[in-house]
């Protein structure tokens, strides 16, 4: 049994025509047919669909809690996946994709580059142990001065390729944090806030309420009904994200 037939069952049953509940709960004829129906896409989502429900619950002698999990179980979409709302954005995969590059592949660069080093400074230190003693002997039997320039050069060039050797420092750029207030201020909608990746609210705010967040890279929001919250970034109102009913999703870095 849908909804729906529920709620036309219960009306029935409570001996009520359409007309006197939409008297008594001030919701249209047209929509408390739709919604008998099984159809609430004109209910102004989630939010307004479940006050209508408590609405006219104990009009027709049911327990509005009852209606309200039918209703989650065949319409609502507050029970998608953050991954499936958020999926425009790959909010979940930037974070991993950092971690990757941040630990294996530059500590394997650095180690290949010591090994590097390394054998280049044995192998330099080899050759210049294996040339001394050839030269001693020759200036030995000559007994000139003319061997002592030999020397020479190999300090000089040693020396003239310390300098040129030093690497210039890189520059990191960090970016800053990111705060966000929504204040539902024209009326009642349904909030998801993503902060860093984890989830830091999720669920209907009422008029009148403000809430707060605050992420060190990206904040990613999805809002039901957006034209009742007004919405701060960094201290600056932005203008209104959508329209009356409608369903947004932003992402701010």
């Amino acid at each position: 049994m849908t909804l729906g037939s529920t709620i036309r069952d219960a009306r029935e049953a409570a001996r009520l025509s359409i007309e006197s509940l939409s008297e008594s709960t001030s919701i249209r004829i047209g929509l408390l047919t739709e919604m008998e129906n099984n159809n609430f896409t004109h209910c102004g989502g989630d939010t307004y669909a479940r006050g209508h429900l408590r609405n006219i619950a104990p009009k027709i002698g049911v327990d509005a809690q009852s209606l309200i999990n039918l209703y989650n179980e065949e319409h609502s979409t507050e029970h998608r996946a953050i991954q499936d709302l958020l999926v425009e954005n790959n909010v979940m995969q930037v974070p991993s994709e950092a971690k990757k590059i941040s630990w294996k592949i530059p500590a394997i660069g650095s180690v290949v580059v010591l090994l590097f080093l390394g054998l280049a400074q044995i192998i330099v230190s080899n050759q210049s142990e294996e040339v001394s003693p050839v030269e001693i002997p020759v200036a030995t039997e000559t007994q000139t001065p003319t061997p002592t320039p030999t020397p020479t050069p190999t300090v000089s060039t040693s020396a003239s390729s310390t300098p040129s050797a030093q690497p210039s420092q890189a520059v990191q750029s960090k970016s800053g944090p990111v705060e966000l207030t929504v204040a539902a201020t024209r009326g009642n909608s349904y909030i998801h806030i993503v902060v860093d990746g984890k989830t830091l609210a999720k669920g209907s705010i009422f008029q009148g309420e403000t809430k707060s967040f605050k992420g060190e890279k990206v904040i990613s929001i999805y809002f039901s009904n957006p034209a009742g919250l007004d919405v701060t970034l960094n201290g600056k109102q932005l203008a209104p994200l959508g329209g009356q009913n409608e369903e947004v999703r932003r992402t701010f870095r």
